[in-house]
Formats: C-alpha cells, sequence, structure tokens
C-alpha cells in the first residue's frame, strides 16, 4: 500500500471515526447504561457491555455496507438522508438537554429481563447504535460506494476500522461506567450529560445544513448557468 493509500485510509478513518464517536457518545450515554444496569454485578455488567460492543459493530457495518440500498430502493437520496439523520440527531440532542435531572429519555429495563436479551434491545438499540448513527453509518456508506474505484478497498477497510473502534470504545466506556460515573460524580455527571447533549445537538444541526446545502447546490448551479 503507497503513502497516497495509507493517507486516505488515515483520513478516512478519522472522519469516520469522530463522527460516529460524537454522535453514539459512549462515554456519555456510559451514566444511562450504568443507570439501567445497577442491578448487576461488575463481572455481568463487563460481559454485557461486551456484548453491546459486539452488537454495535454488526449493526454499524451492515448499515454501511447495506444500508445505502435501502433508501434507493424507495427513491429517497442521501441529502433527504442527511437531513432526515440530522434531525433525529438534534431531536436527541434536545431531548437530553431538555431533560430534569434524575431523569432519562432511554427505556428503563426490568430488573428480571436476563441479560442476552437485554442486550440488543433497548441497550444496543435504540440506546448505542440508534436512528441517528444508523443514518451517518449509512451516508458513510453511500460515500464510501462513490469513491473512486483505486480507492474503494481502502475506503471498506477504513469502515470496518471505523466500526470496531468505534465498537471498542462503547465496550471500554460501559465497562467501566461505574467507574466513570463515582469518579466524576454527581454533579460532573450532570455537567457532562449536558455538555454532551448541546454537542449532539450541534452535530445533528451541522448534519442536516450539509444535506440542504447539496440538495440546493444543483438548483443555484442551474440558476448561474
Amino acid at each position: 500500500m503507497d503513502g497516497f493509500l495509507v493517507a486516505v485510509l488515515l483520513s478516512s478513518w478519522l472522519f469516520g471515526f469522530s463522527t460516529m464517536l460524537s454522535i453514539i457518545n459512549p462515554f456519555g450515554i456510559a451514566f444511562v447504561f450504568h443507570d439501567m444496569t445497577r442491578w448487576l454485578t461488575a463481572r455481568e455488567r463487563s460481559r454485557l457491555a461486551r456484548q453491546i460492543g459486539i452488537n454495535a459493530f454488526i449493526v454499524m457495518v451492515v448499515a454501511m455496507f447495506l444500508g445505502s440500498r435501502v433508501p434507493s430502493f424507495f427513491g429517497i437520496s442521501l441529502e433527504a438522508l442527511r437531513i432526515g439523520g440530522g434531525l433525529a440527531v438534534a431531536a436527541a440532542g434536545w431531548t437530553m438537554l431538555r431533560a430534569e435531572r434524575g431523569t432519562s429519555a432511554a427505556p428503563k429495563a426490568m430488573d428480571t429481563a436476563p441479560i442476552e436479551r437485554m442486550a440488543f434491545f433497548p441497550l444496543t438499540i435504540p440506546l448505542t447504535t440508534g436512528p441517528g448513527s444508523i443514518a451517518k453509518a449509512i451516508a458513510l456508506g453511500a460515500e464510501r460506494s462513490s469513491a473512486a474505484q483505486g480507492v474503494l478497498l481502502v475506503s471498506a477497510l477504513s469502515a470496518v476500522m471505523v466500526a470496531a473502534s468505534v465498537a471498542a470504545s462503547v465496550w471500554i466506556a460501559y465497562a467501566n461506567a461505574e467507574t466513570i460515573a463515582r469518579r466524576i460524580g454527581p454533579q460532573g455527571t450532570i455537567i457532562a450529560t449536558k455538555l454532551t447533549a448541546f454537542l449532539l445537538l450541534c452535530i445533528g444541526v451541522q448534519i442536516m445544513l450539509t444535506g440542504v446545502t447539496d440538495a440546493l447546490r444543483p438548483l443555484i448551479a442551474a440558476r448561474g448557468g
């Protein structure tokens, strides 16, 4: 692999990793995960965190490689997908930002629910990989499929690396959720949650602006011509 392809791989991975990590926000959601799994032992919580990481990896890979075919089947453009995904992300950030102290928008798991059943729903979907992150993964996959033939394999490798690194971050954050919450304290938890919610809101608005700009660009070019 020459220097150009390495640079493409690293830049693609860095962009995808930072984007997906910001949307999923595993270290912020770790507080919600901890609250939903207080009745588990440390060993059970660690095992559950590992399973959620594996599930999140599978969801992101499927969305990146197969997800773009679904919008195409229904005649949905990439611009519309970005606007819709950005709206979902912004709505999630706004809900978290307005949530009262001690409350959470995430569904509460029943104490009697088996760990294996909790791992996928609600802890993977929609808590970890919600509509916003899935929509963004589909958008990243669509951009990968439109890449030049020479860098298509590198883009595919980058997509797998993005999914693996984000899933590993989810695993680490959730497995250490109790330690993080204890060290930050109640007040620090509130500050971190609100700051995360505001950043998530801004990310959603930025995704929508990108979609609107891409949708309007051909119209502006046609008028200018």
